[in-house]
């Protein structure tokens, strides 16, 4: 049995080596500064912004600016829903660059799972979005300009654990360590040669002020695969992030 079941992985290697050695694989080092925030209106309401600055050669060049505006839902069972719209900008970076500067308008929508078993916080995150992506064409003067935009659909998953470090919860100042892994998936007309659109695999270490502001600093290993199938890119991105949320709760009616 053990004879074939060789056989059979070393046909698979023999197979799959050619699809793997034509993948053309870049390597660059980002910088993403964010900011989050999810502001409670009601005890069921709230409000989530977002902005992403994100460089490429660490800080020196821009890669993308992101805006993310929501509309938070929170259930009596606990799950989270949020829907919204995003604002992207792309800019040409890096060994693979695009032609030209684009737009992106995304609608997305979202649930969020929370558990707890000991020490451990577990957050479970289902994103879909309907991605409204730039094509821009070249006129007489040999200048870029807008041409259309094309339908892209996209499913995400993130799964992330956090890890308090100085105590045994989440409380008040409390250093803590936060992992994920967020895969990306595109389905539907228009997504190229690929399904995986790509991987992001996160490390970081955090500071919680409170329940409503932390601070953290860590790594992402994000690798991004091209509408083509054959160029990639492996960015080696430093991540400092800030979450300040805001509660406008009425609390003497709590």
């Amino acid at each position: 049995m053990k004879k074939y079941l060789s056989l059979l992985f070393g046909c698979f290697l023999f197979l799959a080596t050619p699809v793997f050695a034509q993948k053309q694989i870049s390597t660059q080092a980002h910088g993403w500064f964010m900011y989050f925030g999810n502001h409670r209106l009601t005890d069921r309401w709230g409000i989530h912004t977002e902005y992403q600055w994100r460089r490429n050669d660490v800080a020196l060049n821009w890669q993308q600016s992101l805006l993310r505006l929501g509309v938070d839902y929170y259930t009596k069972q606990g799950p989270q829903l949020t829907a919204g719209y995003g604002w992207i900008v792309t800019y040409p970076y890096g060994n693979q660059p695009v032609a030209y500067t684009f737009n992106e308008h995304r609608i997305w929508e979202q649930l969020i799972l929370t558990q707890k078993a000991g020490r451990f916080y577990f957050n479970h995150r289902f994103r879909f979005e309907q991605r409204f992506v730039e094509t821009k064409k070249l006129n007489t003067d040999s200048e870029y300009e807008h041409d259309r935009y094309n339908y892209r659909n996209r499913a995400r998953y993130r799964f992330l654990i956090s890890v308090p470090l100085t105590k045994k919860e989440m409380t008040d100042n409390t250093l803590f360590l936060s992992v994920y892994d967020e895969v990306f998936l595109g389905f539907g007309a228009g997504i190229g040669k690929n399904i995986l659109d790509q991987n992001r695999l996160y490390l970081a270490l955090g500071w919680m002020f409170s329940k409503n502001v932390n601070v953290q600093l860590g790594y992402l290993n994000q690798y991004v695969i091209k509408t083509d199938g054959i160029k990639a890119e492996r960015n080696h991105t430093l991540q400092a992030s800030l979450t300040y949320n805001l509660d406008f709760r009425n609390k003497e009616s709590e």
